[in-house]
């Protein structure tokens, strides 16, 4: 089992080759990986474009102007930001409300960042978590191997039914986003070009081919743990993975997550940084968001705290040197 996760090929099913598609009830990974599920060939298509333009961009300009390169990692970042934040903390796991505004925002540049429409990527997550690391999970090394974990998935899973993942968040001003999709990417694809075929090439495919590529570590490297049963959380903290992941910095600590998966902070230790922490709370001081759900361990010692200044304050309480009414 473990060892189709170190990325050997799954094992076929007796009488498929390689290129027999697979039955109805097969696992998706034994799929042929050129062989996207239903839906899926126009982003199968995208995956191979951006990848193909990034590689012309890399040899064409190796070295991007500095320019170029700050406009690249500042959308990077904020879209990661958008990821991290409004689609995973707040609209997935419900642990803190943003503003309108806010929310918004950070929903144009997270689909910027070709992570997708928010119905689609929070189905896909909660799916993930009801299913962690069973043969149901949508994006499990364990069963798949790396690359199904990291990429395949993206357009060889047939998708999970929103009505039945999210239906809380399948209301118009989150479903207007999925038609969206299309001139979105397109301008993130293209905008560059105000900076010439450097900006072309470096503020968009190659920063979109970056983006992905970091962010999918999370389903892939950030569950390879060895040597686990099946149901077992296999997640892992990675704290090199940090500082690569930008505005997403704070997805590392995915064994955190896990712990605790409705909790807005990730890290739990004053070293264990978490942009998307420090975020949440420069927007609530402004108050740009709201209802924040902190660690089970920190919610324990605030009812602790509370309940020792009810005792306190009560007027049952007798203080030293006094006697009772």
């Amino acid at each position: 089992m473990w060892r189709q996760a170190r990325g050997r090929s799954p094992t076929l099913v007796e009488g498929q080759t390689a290129d027999t598609p697979p039955k109805a009830n097969e696992p998706p990974w034994t799929r042929p990986w050129w062989q996207p599920s239903e839906g899926n060939g126009a982003t199968l298509f995208y995956i191979v474009m951006i990848h193909a333009l990034a590689l012309v961009g890399l040899v064409l300009f190796p070295l991007p102007g500095w320019r170029a390169l700050a406009v690249a990692l500042a959308v990077a970042a904020i879209g990661g930001v958008g990821t991290s934040v409004c689609y995973h903390r707040c609209l997935a796991h419900r642990s803190l409300r943003l503003n309108p505004v806010v929310e918004n925002v950070l929903i144009f540049f997270t689909i910027f960042n070709a992570s997708g429409a928010p119905l689609t990527w929070v189905a896909q997550h909660r799916n993930h978590h009801a299913k962690a690391d069973t043969a149901e999970d949508i994006s499990s090394p364990r069963y798949g191997g790396f690359w199904w974990a990291h990429i395949r998935w993206v357009y060889q899973w047939s998708g999970s039914e929103i009505r039945r993942w999210c239906p809380d968040l399948d209301k118009p001003r989150y479903r207007i986003w999925r038609p969206l999709q299309i001139p979105i990417i397109l301008l993130s694809i293209f905008s560059g070009l105000v900076m010439g075929w450097e900006g072309f090439f470096w503020i968009g495919a190659i920063r979109l081919v970056y983006v992905l590529h970091f962010q999918m570590f999370v389903n892939s490297l950030l569950h390879m743990t060895p040597g686990l049963p099946e149901g077992v959380d296999s997640s892992r903290n990675l704290w090199w993975l940090g500082p690569l992941q930008l505005g997403a910095w704070g997805e590392n600590w995915h064994r955190n997550h896990h712990g605790d998966a409705n909790s807005a902070r990730f890290g739990r230790r004053r070293r264990q940084i978490d942009i998307g922490w420090y975020v949440i709370r420069g927007l609530k001081s402004l108050r740009l968001a709201s209802d924040v759900r902190l660690p089970k361990e920190f919610r324990k010692l605030a009812r602790g705290v509370k309940r020792e200044m009810d005792v306190v304050s009560s007027p049952f309480v007798i203080s030293e040197g006094k006697e009772a009414p």
